[in-house]
C-alpha cells in the first residue's frame, strides 16, 4: 500500500521507483503489485495503471495519459516555446530558464519550474522577476519556490555590497616581509 503524491506519482519501495496514477486518485493510498517485469496499481479491487517495472532508481515511469489536461499541456511544451515566451519577459528570465533545463534530471519537473517562473512575471512583472532571478542565480538556486520566497521577502531590492579584497592595515598582521 502506498499514498499517491500531488504530483501523481507512486512510489515502489522496492526499487525506489516512481510510477504515474491517473490525477483523479491523487492524494489515495492504493495497493501496488508486481512481477520482475510489471507494476499493477489497484484502487480497491479495479486496476488503474499498469507499468513496465524499470529496475533504475529515483526515476519516475510516466503515461501521457494519466496526467491532468494541465499538467498534459505543460508538458507537450517545446523548450522554445517556452524559452521565447521567457525572453519576451526578460532576458534574465530567458537565461534562468536555460539553468533550469540544464540542472534539472526530469523533464517533468523543469515544465512545472518553468511554467511557475512563467506564472509569476504576471504577478510581479518583468522588472521584479529579472531582478529575483539574478539573486537566485548568485546562490545557485534554480526553482520557482526559491524565486517565490525571494519575491515574498522583498530580497531582490535589497542592495548587495560587493566585498572588497584590500586587508587593512594592522600591527597583528603579518605581511610577505615576515615570512622572507
Amino acid at each position: 500500500m502506498a499514498t499517491v503524491g500531488r504530483d501523481g506519482y507512486i512510489r515502489l519501495r522496492d526499487d525506489i521507483r516512481y510510477y504515474s496514477v491517473p490525477y483523479i486518485h491523487i492524494g489515495k493510498k492504493l495497493k501496488i503489485s508486481y512481477t520482475s517485469s510489471e507494476v499493477f496499481i489497484y484502487d480497491s479491487y479495479n486496476c488503474v495503471a499498469t507499468h513496465v517495472r524499470e529496475r533504475k532508481e529515483l526515476r519516475h515511469t510516466t503515461n501521457p495519459e494519466h496526467l491532468s489536461p494541465k499538467h498534459r499541456t505543460i508538458m507537450e511544451w517545446s523548450s522554445e516555446t517556452v524559452l521565447s515566451q521567457a525572453s519576451e519577459i526578460h532576458e534574465d528570465v530567458e537565461f534562468y530558464i536555460r539553468k533550469v533545463l540544464e540542472t534539472k534530471r526530469y523533464a517533468d519537473q523543469a515544465n512545472k519550474i518553468r511554467s511557475g517562473i512563467l506564472n509569476l512575471a504576471r504577478k510581479v512583472g518583468p522588472a521584479r522577476l529579472a531582478a529575483a532571478r539574478r539573486l537566485a542565480d548568485s546562490h545557485g538556486r534554480y526553482s520557482s519556490l526559491e524565486i517565490q520566497d525571494i519575491l515574498k521577502t522583498k530580497s531582490e531590492q535589497v542592495e548587495i555590497e560587493e566585498e572588497t579584497a584590500d586587508i587593512p592595515e594592522h600591527e597583528n598582521i603579518r605581511g610577505k616581509e615576515y615570512y622572507k
